[in-house]
């Protein structure tokens, strides 16, 4: 099928005000929204034509939308500003027609996107708006055509040179000497994690409120200085989170998470792991292979995390590394032992991306399985996120402790 150039020109990027057919209905769709409120999506509808297929989301207001093409697997990717995203909890889930399935949510602050998997290759082929029935809200329909696989390719490779975009280090205050400790909440905005077989449980959302009450723990005693990747719902990559730890000199970087399976109500209990670049068994290669998609579900291109010391330095850097990390876990696994069901094999290796900083002692937690209703209950037990972030505390002060006593108050980075 032919590609006219309007066709090969959206699906590269298309940067458009999203208004309404006319002045008027442009004021009206954002009249009486609080200025610097976020808009808000109230309904989603996807209609099948032939070789076409609409997206059309009804909107608060008029915002602003960037779309552009990834492969591997095929994704149209929207961005827009930060939207409220009102929908029915099956959104997204059902296949039609060049559209397989798609998420929404918080990809970074002040910013919202929405991932389409498609099911063959399709180009944005329009971007149109129009008041709904009422006058007071806009609808954007984003229309997609089929394409061919050589077209999409192209289109593809253009969004990928337009959209690239470079990321803030966050920078340590060097006139604070206390340990820096990186806490990790896994997933978040548009990327939910695994979730509880009712559906309505997300593990982005268990795991960011244990890491703040981690957080608050251990910053009671003012021995260190704790940052967190994440603090909202908001989606960060992998290589950010890498990144921010080195960033500040991490001393200490520990990711929460939890995981699912399916049909395995019986498969339950807490794991630790550390980076390896060799898997201690098939079952962490499998999930380490999961989480390392964490940013293709984003619609984010996922490259290995890159070093910037010689080969030489970085093999001895990171087996000293690795030393501390698993010194950590063990310790982790020790203090867990009483208070938490452990797998059994509670310390494993993987080679989790989040894990790559050759400098930084790092850690990944699974508290437990969301497939399991017996862990999911302690998941949403306070009590028992008390108990596991007091035993943390404790795994934490004994790491600290041990390694200022071999090397001197002055020395705690490895």
């Amino acid at each position: 099928m032919p590609i006219s150039p309007f066709l090969r020109l959206a699906g590269a990027c298309l940067m458009v005000v999203l208004v309404a057919s006319g002045g008027n209905h442009a004021h009206a769709a954002g009249e009486g929204a609080k200025a610097g409120a976020p808009a808000i999506a109230a309904a989603v509808a996807v209609e099948s034509d032939g070789a076409k297929t609409r997206f059309k989301v009804t909107l608060s207001k008029a915002v602003m939308a960037q779309v552009s093409l990834m492969e591997r697997p095929d994704r149209v990717i929207i961005d827009l500003p930060e939207v409220a995203f009102h929908l029915p909890q099956e959104a997204g889930r059902s296949r039609e027609g060049l559209i397989a399935s798609y998420r929404y949510g918080l990809f970074a602050p002040g910013r919202s996107r929405v991932v389409m998997e498609l099911t063959q290759p399709a180009v944005v082929s329009g971007m149109t708006t129009a008041p709904d029935a009422t006058g007071a809200a806009t609808i954007l329909t984003i229309e997609l055509s089929r394409t061919e696989r050589d077209e999409f390719h192209k289109a593809a490779v253009e969004s990928a040179s337009a959209t690239k975009e470079a990321s803030a280090p966050i920078v340590q205050d060097v006139k604070d000497a206390r340990p820096v400790i990186v806490i990790d909440p896994g997933h978040g905005g548009i990327d939910p994690g695994a979730n509880a077989s009712s559906g309505n449980v997300y593990e982005k959302d268990l795991v960011l409120a244990f890491a703040q009450r981690l957080k608050r723990k251990l910053e009671e005693n003012g021995r260190y200085r704790i940052v967190m990747t994440r603090d909202e719902d908001v989606f960060i990559s992998l290589g950010d989170r890498v990144r921010a730890a080195r960033g500040v000199q991490a001393d200490l970087f520990i990711s929460i998470h939890a995981d699912s399976i399916s049909g395995g109500q019986e498969v339950r209990g807490l794991t630790i792991y550390t980076g390896a670049e060799r898997a201690s068994d098939a079952d962490s290669a499998r999930l380490a292979d999961r989480e390392n998609k964490a940013d293709a579900v984003a619609g984010v291109e996922s490259r290995d995390i890159p070093d910037d010391v010689s080969d030489i330095l970085m093999e001895l850097t990171l087996r000293e590394t690795r030393s501390f990390s698993h010194g950590f876990a063990s310790r982790l696994v020790g203090e867990f032992d009483s208070i938490a069901r452990l797998n059994k094999n509670p310390h494993r290796q993987a080679r989790f991306q989040v894990l790559r900083a050759h400098d930084v002692p790092s850690v990944l937690v699974e508290l437990g399985y969301l497939s399991s209703q017996k862990d999911l209950d302690l998941l949403m037990s306070e009590e028992w996120r008390a108990k596991m972030v007091s035993a943390m505390s404790v795994a934490v002060d004994r790491f600290f402790a041990a390694r200022i006593a071999r090397r001197g108050a002055a020395a705690v980075l490895p």
